[in-house]
């Protein structure tokens, strides 16, 4: 097996290698790195630019995810259709047709949240790529019935929140984000999560939007699978930084230096780093937080996890069992992201189908034991769906919904993207061929206008492009489902998935191809079964 990483050159750190076609594989370096060269490739950029290109490029308008090629991904796993029967309909060929197979979902301890499909927006929190999509993502996520989550550092990032005693009291964009979501939710699908990390939890901040905002359900987050460290962002206004070291971030360089005010007038630098602080899980701590939660009126309390080691994950397990969680969202390592810096978002952590697996090992474990398993959504990478399938199916019974987010902005970028041409009456020959207006470009744009009526001109073309997309993710689902005679995701099996390398079958218990339903294929031959 070569290297598994390419590195030193990347699209996402806009640098490339001189000599493209000829790199030593162990450091990515050019075969001749010669002298006189102006440094295209990241160490050389990095001697002018230094930490900068620490980060993927240019922050803002991008997400980004890991590029490493890791040796399992869900491509190693087949979906196993069936030429018999049918689970959850009559079957009968005119009813068991995949229009028919039935996507809901119900979480939380009374069953109480209701998705049209098994979807959770895990977290899109203060970088200015998901603030800047949030009517499409948002709008997009609620006219399509899944649970969308607010992630970290939202109030305190907004310049016009009002903190008093060191409490948010008052979060106009965290305000605007949840009512964005809350005032499109259609017959009571979905719900608005409230994410916090360290320094929402000192301010407050899943108080406020618990006791001002009529938020019901709340997220502890513990990590992510992009990075192992807190939450981070860039900004390019001086005061914005000085107030965000105020409120208790890590600012560098730091804000309040006056050399650093110099250097920042002079244009030496034109962006400070915030970063937020690593949480030191333990579990007193973390039930007693939970309780606070509930005591403050939190109807459903979730947690995210990220794809730390292997013991991490058992304490994530264990620690949503004691404290009743109702939701655990483990994201595996190389998922997306507005910013991390890139090769910690490559070579860190546990990825998905190891990931994954281990959580269903653990959570299988608790079960049999008696114990409390939450409802558990899998994350990291996920964008199609047969990768939705597969991770039911590779975490069942337990996984009840995957976690998808950087598909989602992009699905809403580019729905915002079409809306603008359509505008300025630009639009690209690749979308021109649909028509030239949105009731042409977007196919479901017709069965919105009847549902939604006049409300349809108040949709932005991003939450279209949400929707769309999502409407293609459903059907292509109920047709897997339907070939795999499953009509509704209850029914969903880790036998309803083959493993088509060894080592994958070793990695999640999953049967290699060949092995599977061997007893039942002997009793079809000797004449005991049919």
């Amino acid at each position: 097996m070569g290297s598994l990483s390419r590195i030193n050159a990347s699209a996402a750190t806009l640098t490339k290698n001189r000599t493209e076609d000829s790199i030593v594989p162990l450091s990515g370096m050019c075969v001749t790195c010669v002298d006189g060269c102006i440094g295209m490739c990241e160490i050389g950029k990095s001697a002018y630019r230094g930490h900068e290109v620490l980060y993927p490029q240019p922050f803002g308008i991008i997400t980004a995810a890991s590029e490493k090629n890791y040796p399992i991904d869900y491509s190693h796993f087949n979906i196993m259709g069936s030429a018999v029967g049918a689970y959850g309909i009559e079957p009968d060929p005119d009813k068991a047709i995949f229009p028919n197979v039935n996507l809901e979902q119900r979480i939380g301890h009374d069953k109480g949240i209701k998705v049209r499909l098994p979807i959770v927006v895990p977290g899109l929190g203060s970088t200015n790529v998901a603030k800047n999509n949030w009517d499409g993502i948002a709008v997009g996520a609620a006219i399509s019935g899944i649970i969308m989550t607010i992630g970290e550092n939202v109030a305190a990032m907004d310049m016009e929140t009002e903190i008093k005693n060191g409490r948010v009291v008052r979060a106009p964009d965290l305000e605007y984000r949840v009512k964005a979501y809350k005032q499109w939710q259609r017959d009571g699908y979905g719900t608005i999560v409230v994410q916090a990390n360290v320094e929402d939890t000192r301010l407050g901040v899943q108080e406020y939007a618990i006791e001002k905002l009529g938020v019901e359900a709340v997220e502890l987050k513990w990590g992510q699978g992009a990075k192992d460290i807190g939450g981070e962002v860039k900004i390019k206004d001086l005061k914005k930084a000085q107030e965000l070291r105020k409120r208790g971030y890590i600012v560098l360089p730091d804000p309040l230096d006056p050399d650093v005010i110099k250097a920042f007038e002079k244009r030496t630098f034109t962006e400070f780093e915030r970063h937020s602080r690593i949480g030191m899980v333990e579990l007193e701590s973390f039930v007693k937080r939970v309780e606070e939660l509930r005591k403050a009126g939190a109807k459903y309390v979730f947690l995210k996890t990220g794809a730390y080691r292997p013991a991490d994950l058992a304490r994530a397990v264990k620690y949503a069992s004691i404290a009743k969680i109702d939701l655990l969202t483990v994201d595996g390592a190389g998922g997306g992201t507005g910013m991390s810096p890139w090769h910690m978002m490559n070579e860190w952590g546990v990825p998905p189908v190891e990931l994954h697996s281990l959580t269903y090992f653990y959570a299988d474990k608790l079960a049999k034991k008696g114990e409390y398993v939450p409802a558990i959504a899998f994350a990291g990478g996920i964008a199609f769906e047969d990768q939705i399938f597969k991770a039911l199916a590779l975490g069942a019974p337990y996984v009840k919904l995957v976690g998808m987010a950087r598909s989602i902005v992009c699905a809403a970028m580019v729905g915002k993207t079409i809306g603008k041409k359509i505008e300025e009456g630009e639009i690209p020959v690749f979308v021109e061929r649909f028509g030239n207006q949105k009731e042409e470009i977007f196919v479901t744009a017709a069965k919105l206008k009847k549902e939604l009526g006049k409300d349809f001109e108040k949709l932005s073309t991003g939450a279209i492009g949400v929707y769309t997309y999502l409407e293609r993710i459903a059907q292509g689902l109920r047709q897997l489902m339907c070939g795999n005679r499953k009509f509704s995701l209850e029914y969903i099996t880790r036998n309803d998935i083959a493993a088509l390398t060894r080592e994958a079958a070793e990695v999640s218990g999953i049967p290699y191809v060949t092995e599977l339903d061997k007893e039942e294929a002997e009793k079809i031959l000797e004449g005991k079964a049919t």
